[in-house]
């Protein structure tokens, strides 16, 4: 079956559960009128469905290639990550005066949603521009922004972000790479990276990458840490670029999915480079970066569990066995479960793109704590969502699921590293209940008020599913106190649970919302809120237990 954007599903969303209305009522997106957005999200489904998706197969089955030391993409790739760029579908939100559309984050949220859905190892491209985009537009001085940002969002030049190192992934601070001045604020890095997407192609002219090394003598550990743009070719005095940098692929990694999506083993000998920001805030100005990509990623995670919930439905709809099998009420069972985590997961998606854009706009520190606090949850859960349905997708193909050709297997395989990367979901959860609750939960018990109250008001019109949420957070508000008051180790042991039921608490809130205007979406609610909402307390009973169990099972124990 051909894929469909959701374009239908997330005007809904933006209308009825979390509205855009306020962030278009600022005076910095007063442009994104109800009509430019439906224009917007229209033309970039048209993208998605005609254009990207049809090449899907075809990355899986014809990866990404290293010849000569340069990466050959898939078949169809370039020809439509140029129709991407020409149309200006990497800078929807990028900045008015270098180029951009200026629109709200929430619509590219949208948009990367779509285009997830669509071909996830092509959408990785453009996603990381965007990323850098940001970095540069907050940490860079006016000569980089002015050289640099204008390429990225034409989509002539594409960026990447260059952290991880063999012998430092979670523990950034251990890596090696150096960085030398020059003499003339120009800086030799000299390093080897991993794991980094998109690190060449031959679909823009030029790469960007954002470099992170040490200058000499600098202090160990993160603190020690500056950010470079060293580019592939060095732009000359007109901006276009010139000559080769010392900097080449030494070689792509083999994945179980993804293929499309060239990740290179990057080799930096004495390549010139820029700093970015300030000596030793390299990872500030890379967390930007980090911080945009873990809201999209989330986002990336639920485009390819719309896709997989798309094929699963229609396969249903056509497979007889006795019976069409989306008439047995095991299938049914698990493509409402499918359909209704699909519409939580993007609800907090956009929740957290609404929170981000209200921040910006207003300056008010209460939606910019919103943000903070959601952006965790919607990656970890976001992706989350994207394997499980993938996986749900198979098991309703059946034994068709498990044979390649049908296409079911390649989503579980693509969808897979999103739980990993920019920050594995266990990490996310570590923040939320860390960083995220250093405010000694106030960001949180806000948003927990805000859903109580959405439940009393709706308990006239819809009590039971009303009052189930109310219960709920209630119970997440009185776990959410228990959370704090522990210790480091025993609140770390907890995070994945907690952020688990903080997720369900907060689906069941937009499901209830979406009740409010009765049909399918009242049906599709109560399947949320009855099924999987009760798993809330169980994950609550986990993220209270503590770490002494854990630790209490030695190395030679889990061995026995």
């Amino acid at each position: 079956m051909a894929y469909r954007s959701p374009v239908a599903d997330i005007r809904f969303i933006l209308d009825k559960v979390v509205p855009l209305a306020p962030v278009a009522a600022t005076e910095r997106f007063a442009e994104a009128t109800p009509e430019t957005v439906e224009a917007v999200l229209t033309e970039a489904g048209k993208l998605c469905d005609e254009v990207m998706a049809p090449l899907l197969r075809a990355g899986d089955l014809h990866p990404a290639r290293l010849e000569n030391g340069v990466v050959r993409t898939s078949p169809g790739f370039r020809e439509a990550y140029q129709q991407i760029a020409e149309g200006g579908w990497v800078a929807v939100a990028a900045p008015q005066e270098y180029g951009g559309m200026g629109l709200p984050q929430t619509i590219c949220v949208a948009v990367n949603d779509m285009m997830s859905g669509a071909n996830l190892a092509l959408q990785l491209n453009p996603l990381l521009t965007q990323g850098q985009i940001e970095a540069l537009e907050h940490h860079a001085s006016e000569e980089i922004k002015a050289l640099y940002i204008p390429k990225l969002i034409s989509g002539e030049w594409s960026g990447t972000m260059n952290l991880t190192e063999p012998q430092a992934g979670s523990d950034v601070g251990a890596l090696r790479s150096r960085a030398e001045p020059l003499g003339d604020g120009t800086y030799a890095i000299t390093g080897q990276k991993i794991f980094i997407s998109w690190g060449d192609s031959d679909v823009t002219e030029n790469i960007c990458h954002l470099v992170l090394a040490r200058l000499p003598d600098a202090s160990p550990g993160t603190k020690g840490i500056s950010l470079f743009m060293v580019p592939k070719y060095i732009p000359d005095a007109a901006g276009k670029p010139g000559v080769a940098n010392t900097l080449g692929v030494v070689s792509l990694e083999h994945k179980m999915g993804l293929h499309g999506s060239p990740t290179c083993v990057m080799s930096f000998e004495a390549a010139k480079g820029w700093m970015v920001g300030e000596p030793g805030k390299g990872m500030a100005a890379m967390f930007t970066m980090m911080n945009n990509a873990r809201l999209a990623v989330g986002v990336q995670g639920i485009g390819v569990a719309e896709a997989a919930f798309q094929q699963a439905l229609a396969y249903a709809q056509d497979r007889v066995q006795f019976s069409q099998i989306i008439q047995h009420a095991d299938v049914r069972r698990m493509l409402a479960e499918m359909r209704a985590e699909i519409f939580a997961a993007r609800s907090i998606a956009l929740a957290c793109a609404v929170a981000l854009d209200l921040g910006r706009a207003t300056g008010e520190d209460h939606w910019l704590a919103r943000a903070a606090l959601l952006t965790p949850i919607a990656k970890a859960y976001g992706t989350d969502t994207g394997i499980w349905v993938a996986e749900q997708g198979v098991q309703v193909h059946g034994g068709m699921g498990f044979i390649e050709q049908t296409g079911a297997a390649q989503y579980c395989r693509d969808v897979r590293v999103t739980a990993i990367y920019e920050g594995t979901n266990g990490i996310q959860a570590m923040d939320l209940v860390g960083r995220k609750m250093a405010d000694d939960g106030r960001a949180a018990f806000r948003l927990l008020q805000e859903i109580e109250d959405a439940a009393k008001a709706a308990r006239e019109a819809l009590p039971d599913l009303a009052e189930a949420v109310w219960q709920s957070a209630e119970t997440l508000r009185e776990h959410t106190e228990g959370m704090i008051a522990q210790g480091t180790q025993d609140c770390f042991a907890g995070a994945v649970p907690y952020l688990r039921a903080f997720a369900r608490v907060l689906g069941a809130h937009y499901h209830l919302r979406a009740a409010l205007e009765g049909g399918a979406h009242e049906k599709l609610a109560a399947i949320y809120i009855r099924r999987l909402l009760p798993q809330a307390e169980a994950a609550l009973a986990a993220a209270r237990a503590g770490a002494v169990d854990l630790f209490a099972l030695s190395p030679e124990d889990l061995g026995a």
